[in-house]
């Protein structure tokens, strides 16, 4: 005991000294690399890394009917699923209950009308581009009544997981055309991610978010844009604030729905500071969407399980999912219940009409189904969240380009203005919403338009050109 006694300040004072030098180390901020790789290629081995074309060519969302009545048979032999504990929803994930109900709207009315859900899908113009070896889907939509380039605006949208372009479809027509509440039109553009949805996967290790953020600006010069906006949640919204920080001269402004903090010990002490003194940092009408931070932590925990699958066996669960539109459908719907609204899971029905319609969950559904992409989709966890890109530390770098944060009340993890101003040196504009989650577009489309065109609107007030850089 003399002993233990006699090396405990020895021991605590080591401890001290290294979590001292910890703390210095992630406090230094790190530089903006000067050495990104533009042409970095990620298409199959064996082919030309320098034969893309530069073509951009229509693409036309088709599949044969054979294709939809395997679909069919699939759900109709599928198997007996294990009813819910008495007493539950959604509180031990997709109720099956739930689950076999829609399974049969899927078999029988959403694919009996397949041919409509087809054509709604190709409703706006898609195209594909070759990036990198990548064959990168995209959508894009601009009204042909607006000629003169200083009032189109060009706005990057971007999806996250497990989502698509599907969450756009409703804002889309809003931000392309011309509207009482602006006098400019949006040029949107709505990739799906490498390896989401009609994107191709990579062959090869290591594209990750940062590399994702490449592929996107590439996308941009090659549809004539040097500079544009951004808009995004989730995936989508980290990916848009890696290319604020890699390319902020070329950025006119992001506008994302999930704004994450610096990357950096200060988040967590000023997180601390917070819940102790709330009043003293938070506007008070504001507080409740941080405060208290314990059972956000605690719910974040709840819903973040599929992560640590997905950083780290991304094709395991792949491969339980790939051509299994019962599992496929379970795992990506549960999203849609309880990252809308945690209470949903208290629901018998998992809430999902309350926000959506069955038809564009199913259609979200279908892409991954139809491209195969659910395994390509979850490898961006574990290229992302691996020690080599994590070292790199690049959400630490501040970013000053004009930032807009829209906080919608049941988003997995919010943080205040005083914290996210480390980072977005340059927020403009944080509103807050009383309803909406995690898919924002799909949810509430009428909210996020008017909170883009308050942001972009703002800019263009300041006589700044929006445009500037437009190239064809």
């Amino acid at each position: 005991m003399g002993l233990l006694a006699r090396a405990a300040p020895l021991v605590l004072g080591i401890f001290i000294a290294l979590t001292y030098k910890l703390y210095e180390e992630l406090s230094v901020v790190p530089r903006v690399p000067n050495n990104i790789e533009f042409y970095e290629y990620w298409g199959p081995a064996g082919t030309d890394p320098y034969a893309d074309s530069l073509d951009v060519v229509p693409f036309n969302i088709s599949y044969p009917r054979a294709v939809i009545e395997s679909l069919r048979r699939k759900l109709h032999d599928g198997p007996n699923l294990t009813a819910p504990l008495e007493g539950t929803a959604f509180q031990y994930g997709t109720n099956s209950r739930r689950l076999e109900e829609i399974l049969e709207y899927w078999r029988t009315d959403y694919l009996d009308r397949w041919d409509e859900r087809e054509a709604y899908l190709n409703k706006f113009q898609h195209f594909k581009t070759k990036i990198q070896g990548l064959d990168i889907h995209f959508i894009r939509e601009k009204s042909d009544r607006v000629t003169n380039p200083k009032r189109v605006v060009p706005l990057l949208m971007l999806h996250g997981w497990p989502g698509s372009v599907r969450e756009f479809y409703d804002i889309i027509p809003m931000l392309s055309n011309r509207t009482s509440d602006k006098d400019y039109v949006f040029d949107v553009i709505v990739p799906s991610l490498p390896g989401y949805g009609w994107s191709q996967g990579t062959a090869r290790p290591g594209l990750s978010e940062s590399k994702v953020a490449v592929v996107m600006k590439n996308l941009m010069a090659r549809l004539g844009y040097k500079r544009f906006y951004i808009q995004g949640g989730d995936w989508g919204a980290i990916v848009g604030n890696l290319m604020a920080i890699l390319f902020e001269k070329d950025i006119l402004g992001i506008h994302l729905n999930m704004c994450m903090a610096s990357e950096s010990p200060s988040t967590i002490v000023k997180m601390m500071l917070s819940s102790f003194a709330p009043t003293a940092f938070i506007e008070k009408q504001f507080i409740d969407f941080y405060q208290p931070i314990w059972p956000k932590i605690a719910q974040l925990i709840l819903e973040g399980g599929y992560m640590h699958l997905q950083a780290t066996k991304p094709d395991t669960i792949g491969a339980a999912l790939e051509a299994n539109p019962v599992g496929l459908a379970a795992y990506i719907l549960e999203k849609f219940s309880t990252w809308t609204d945690p209470a949903n899971r208290e629901l018998q029905d998992g809430g999902f009409e309350k926000h959506f319609s069955l038809d564009a969950l199913l259609d979200n559904v279908m892409i991954y189904y139809l491209t195969n992409s659910i395994t390509t989709s979850q490898r961006l966890y574990a290229e992302s969240f691996n020690s080599a890109e994590m070292a790199k530390r690049l959400g630490s770098i501040p970013t000053n380009a004009p930032t807009a944060c829209a906080k919608f009340r049941h988003e997995l993890m919010q943080y205040p203005d005083w914290i996210l101003k480390d980072h977005f040196t340059n927020l403009i504009q944080s509103n807050h919403y009383e309803e909406g989650g995690h898919f924002a577009a799909m949810q509430l489309p009428d909210v996020l338009y008017k909170d883009i065109v308050q942001f972009t609107s703002q800019r263009y007030d300041t006589n700044e050109p929006m445009v500037n850089g437009y190239e064809n």
